[in-house]
């Protein structure tokens, strides 16, 4: 293995150029100070999500509706050779304090530092983590995470692919040797279960710095060959030592508090149940909040009858101890692959003149559940309501599902012949043939196994997608408005008893058309739908406005217009299309003045090449579209921005199919 740090000579420079720059160096830390004005030279993005509330939110307002028309350009940042093979689907968003950018990027995830104002890399460290990183469970890498003590000390915290956490010196980008072993703490070790296997286990998203305790979560393969898994517990490190304070069971071990929602000890072997996406905290409060998801596996829980805590929940820990202070479980022994995948928004609302700090959770299902975040306590009743038995051998669901009864869904749920593309009348039509082969129904419907009355599966709305995914929403804390993007999209599902792949008794079989392997870059996509176009009558991708004040839905508008290979289809010849939207899941920024938000890659999404590359400024209070700049490739992470020298910046990772990732920084010119 072989640790490996690049320092330009420029940093040195850049660093006394920072210390001698008038004005002030500010940051929107939740809970830790006010909103800087807008008038500051140097306004910070010091969290993955802009704070520790993952609002996503700036005060910043030099770009305005007047101005968005000038954006240009203004550098470009390359990912092409940090890795052995170009990265196309880069979704790290970087960080911004004292005037550098902190990231990952490349397919070995290097940790890099660039020039806030010039786009110039100042240092880079590289990990070879050997077959170790090679198999590890997920590719994709989301960011880092900062702390300082206010005294100069100043550390980059890094979850590898492989599985173990890193503390670098911002300044130099070399490893701290008094954190854990030579600067690196190894996770295998310290999780209270034998020591996973290479490949079982990983990382995903930056750890969450809580005062002086970094907590991290865990990424997990969905369907291992075996009944267990290993379990994703969250645990709490000492920042500057790397020492181990706390262990959080995401599974509850005998003793603890839901065990007993895990029958037949199958606590003892089943896994997952960890927190992948990213977390939120309260710097004030000291709480993290864990967005939990789905155990072993994701669609069959005979293995795992009962409700299965804290799987599918929203836990509120204190980061300083671990002690569980809340909890609320959104999924009753999931089957459906709604994991919570999309990190909690901490604002402050007024709900019927009461002030309240508040946490909102966006979800696959395409419900926001929000609760009082100090006590748990959901702002607006939710209403636990029944829903069908499964069919499975063996399976036996929950009886009942929580239903918040505000704000409203902010997409469609359930599946019924209304829901059909409707195009045209002869696409209706074979859509409702289609249907005919399946099992649909309202949200919660249970999977079936493949063949059960002669069906091919469960057609499922949302799909397994979501909804919501890990791009989640946004938040503006001035007006307690929410900003969230989502798909819409009816996916099929089916249960197969298949040795060769699991010794489990039953995973995902699929159940219809579409995916498949690679396509050629003109080739219109596998879709599940009528003619392979998309089952689901549109819009199929939007954004939607909720005022969490009221619980209500302020506007919806579709993410775009349809891909060129809907509009080119022959089925639709002729047709006048609407306003379709893509199918993804969209970054979303808020700043003073403007909602920023791309079409998203189309590399993860069903079906394949859905995103796009237009970048749009949308009216806070409408959803009207105020400018749309085309990106050199598809959007693929979270937009973040800043100001530095006076200038404010908006930078956006894309990619594309065959089109290597890079970094963009936007700015009026």
């Amino acid at each position: 293995m072989m640790m490996r740090v690049v320092l330009g000579s420029a940093i040195l420079a850049l660093l006394s150029f920072m210390a001698g720059v008038g004005g002030q160096s500010v940051s929107a830390t939740l809970g830790a100070q006010a909103q800087p004005p807008a008038s500051a030279r140097n306004v910070e993005w010091r969290y993955y999500a802009g704070d520790s509330g993952s609002t996503k939110y700036s005060p910043l307002d030099q770009i305005t509706k007047e101005n968005v028309k000038d954006l240009r350009i203004a550098w470009r940042w390359k990912a092409d050779n940090f890795g052995s093979s170009p990265e196309f689907n880069l979704q790290a968003t970087p960080l911004m304090i004292n005037g550098v950018l902190y990231t990952t990027a490349g397919t070995r995830r290097n940790v890099v530092a660039i020039d806030a104002a010039t786009g110039e890399t100042l240092w880079m460290w590289r990990y070879d983590e050997g077959q170790r990183g090679l198999v590890a469970p997920r590719k994709n890498h989301r960011g880092v995470a900062y702390w300082t003590d206010g005294k100069g000390d100043e550390r980059i915290l890094y979850l590898t692919p492989g599985y173990r956490l890193i503390a670098l010196d911002a300044k130099t980008g070399r490893s701290i040797p008094s954190f854990g072993t030579n600067g690196m703490v190894d996770l295998y070790e310290g999780l209270d279960r034998p020591a996973p296997e290479d490949g079982t286990i990983g990382a995903s998203s930056p750890p969450m710095v809580v005062r002086d305790t970094v907590v991290v979560g865990a990424a997990m393969t969905a369907f291992p060959r075996k009944v267990g898994n290993i379990a994703g517990h969250v645990r709490g490190y000492d920042v500057r030592t790397g020492r181990r304070k706390w262990i959080f069971h995401t599974i509850p071990a005998p003793g603890e508090f839901g065990n007993d929602t895990w029958e037949n000890d199958s606590w003892s072997v089943q896994g997952n149940t960890a927190v992948w996406a990213p977390m939120s905290a309260d710097q004030e409060l000291g709480y993290v909040y864990l967005p939990v998801e789905t155990p072993t596996n994701d669609f069959y829980g005979g293995h795992r009858l009962g409700n299965n805590l804290f799987a599918e929940s929203l836990v509120c820990l204190d980061a300083n101890t671990g002690k569980r202070i809340w909890h609320y479980q959104l999924v009753h022994h999931g089957v459906w692959d709604y994991d919570t995948v999309a990190p909690p928004i901490l604002l402050d609302l007024t709900v019927n003149g009461r002030r309240i700090r508040a946490v909102a959770q966006v979800t696959k299902q395409a419900f926001t559940y929000v609760f009082d975040r100090v006590t748990g306590q959901p702002v607006w009743p939710i209403e636990e309501r029944p829903v069908y038995p499964s069919e499975v051998p063996g399976e036996r669901l929950s009886p009942t599902q929580p239903f918040p009864t505000k704000p409203p869904p902010f997409d469609r749920q359930g599946v019924s012949l209304d829901d059909l593309n409707d195009l045209t009348p002869e696409l209706k039509a074979e859509a409702v043939k289609m249907v005919s082969e399946y099992r649909i129904g309202p949200l919660y419907t249970a999977p079936i196994v493949a063949g059960t009355n002669g069906l091919k599966g469960l057609l499922m709305l949302p799909a397994a997608t979501g909804g919501a995914n890990w791009q989640g929403g946004a938040a503006d804390p001035e007006t307690g408005m929410l900003y969230v993007s989502s798909g819409t999209q009816i996916g099929p599902l089916a249960l197969v008893n298949d040795p060769k792949r699991s010794e489990q008794n039953y995973i995902s079989g699929g159940g219809g058309e579409g995916g498949g392997g690679p396509r050629p870059a003109n080739a219109a996509p596998r879709v599940f739908g009528p003619q392979g176009l998309p089952m689901a009558k549109p819009p199929w991708g939007r954004i939607t406005a909720i005022d969490l004040n009221a619980g209500e839905i302020k506007w919806m508008v579709p993410n775009g217009d349809a891909p060129e290979w809907v509009k080119s289809h022959s089925a639709l010849k002729g047709v006048q299309l609407p306003k379709t939207g893509r199918y993804e899941h969209s970054g979303i920024i808020v700043t003073k003045t403007l909602v920023f938000a791309g079409e998203g890659s189309g590399l993860f999404a069903v079906p394949p090449g859905s995103g796009g590359p237009m970048f749009r400024a949308y009216d806070k209070m409408t959803g009207e579209v105020i400018h749309e700049f085309k990106l050199p490739a598809n959007q693929s992470g979270i937009p973040m921005t800043y100001m530095v020298n006076g200038r404010q910046f908006i930078v956006v990772a894309v990619g594309a199919q065959g089109v290597p990732a890079e970094f963009v920084a936007l700015a009026v010119s």
